[in-house]
């Protein structure tokens, strides 16, 4: 067990989700085309952070730390891991964390185009799940004892926390969607917003649900419940943000410039989406360490 590990993934994915908040704010204050070339920024690598140059530089130095992290923990899995498949998902965050900064400068060189930005968010939203997972991964309550426990009921909690991570990820998608098709000073487009309304009631359903669930099959295992808990918390939090940033997004098209409080709730809103992801898997893998499937009612006779 290393604990060492442990914590540098729980600084990886701290950061990353700090790099989520620095991406949101660049968006929600229209600051994506705030200097005309990358990676550096007017030409420098440390200029003068004014105005919206604050946020995009800022977010640009961020993702640079991230990916600092990301190459130290590959090399730290690829050192003291002894589990393979592990120090793939390392290499695998790794990729991911390339890639991403790849898209970032895409976004930037070919001025905001919305299939870019919206993969751009997407691929946010899918590296801190790894490195989500990672640090539940590494983490010596995953890699101490846990008792196996058999599945009550059906349908079975780690196929329905499969369900409400897919959910939830394919949420995020339209929620970038819906973000990056239109500036504050635009009304949302009206199916997108439909189509989020729809995701978010999907969400609740079956986030809610796997989480109700376990709360009545494994309430007193708190290994289980802890997260199923907080899922149910941030959820109802999402949808009070989710209501808040839409009302005030609607009178944002009157304002000179984005101002608060739209910023903020919708940033918050993203955030707590993030949240609501990371929690999911957490659930999700905690279902499959201790869970195992029913022992079936009977066995034939061997012939």
């Amino acid at each position: 067990m290393n604990r060492g590990l442990h914590r540098y993934t729980l600084l990886l994915a701290g950061a990353t989700f700090l790099l989520l908040i620095a991406g949101a704010l660049v968006t929600s204050h229209d600051a994506g085309l705030a200097t005309p070339d990358w990676p550096l920024s007017n030409g420098q690598v440390f200029p003068k952070m004014v105005g919206n140059l604050f946020w995009e530089h800022g977010h640009r130095l961020v993702a640079t730390t991230v990916g600092l992290l990301t190459i130290g923990v590959a090399i730290y899995l690829k050192v003291s891991e002894r589990r393979v498949w592990v120090r793939r998902l390392g290499l695998v965050a790794l990729l991911a964390v390339i890639a991403q900064g790849i898209l970032g400068g895409i976004t930037v060189k070919w001025f905001l185009p919305l299939p870019v930005s919206a993969a751009h968010a997407t691929l946010a939203q899918l590296f801190f799940c790894t490195v989500v997972s990672l640090a539940v991964l590494t983490s010596p309550s995953w890699l101490g004892y846990q008792p196996t426990i058999e599945e009550k009921g059906s349908p079975a909690l780690r196929h329905l926390g499969v369900a409400a991570a897919i959910a939830v990820f394919l949420q995020l998608i339209l929620g970038a969607v819906l973000r990056h098709s239109a500036t504050w000073d635009r009304f949302l487009p009206r199916e997108l917003v439909l189509a989020h309304i729809a995701g978010a009631i999907t969400v609740t359903v079956l986030l809610g649900g796997t989480a109700i669930l376990t709360l009545r099959r494994h309430g007193q295992t708190t290994y289980l419940a802890r997260p199923a808990k907080l899922a149910l918390m941030l959820l109802g939090l999402q949808i009070g943000l989710g209501i808040a940033a839409y009302l005030t997004r609607l009178a944002s098209p009157a304002d000179p410039q984005p101002l608060n409080p739209m910023i903020g709730i919708t940033v918050a809103h993203v955030a707590c989406g993030a949240a609501v992801f990371a929690t999911t898997i957490v659930l999700t893998l905690r279902a499959f360490r201790v869970l195992r499937a029913p022992a079936p009612a009977f066995e034939l006779a061997p012939v």
